[in-house]
């Protein structure tokens, strides 16, 4: 993640797949100053409190709109068979 972001991502917030958590990466966001916008995780003897289900549900939202826009990409623009992107 440290690779994709730049100078530009500061100051912005950063949604991403819940793969990108843990101690390494807020490293990361917190150097490169962008604001995180990440779904927490629950874990085995420590479920999400309601707040953290709250504050994941409103990212979701955000999250769940650009990824739509991602599907209807790759499914609904014949032709193209194969789609990168980078640094979005």
């Amino acid at each position: 993640m440290e690779q994709l972001l730049t100078e530009k991502d500061e100051g912005q917030p950063l949604y991403a797949d819940s793969a990108y958590t843990g101690e390494d990466q807020e490293t990361v966001y917190k150097k490169k100053k962008v604001i995180n916008k990440i779904n927490e995780k629950g874990y085995r003897n420590k479920p999400l409190t309601e707040e953290q289900k709250v504050g994941n549900k409103e990212k979701s939202k955000v999250r769940a709109r650009v990824e739509h826009l991602f599907g209807f990409h790759g499914i609904g623009m014949p032709g193209r068979k194969r789609h990168n992107f980078v640094n979005i």
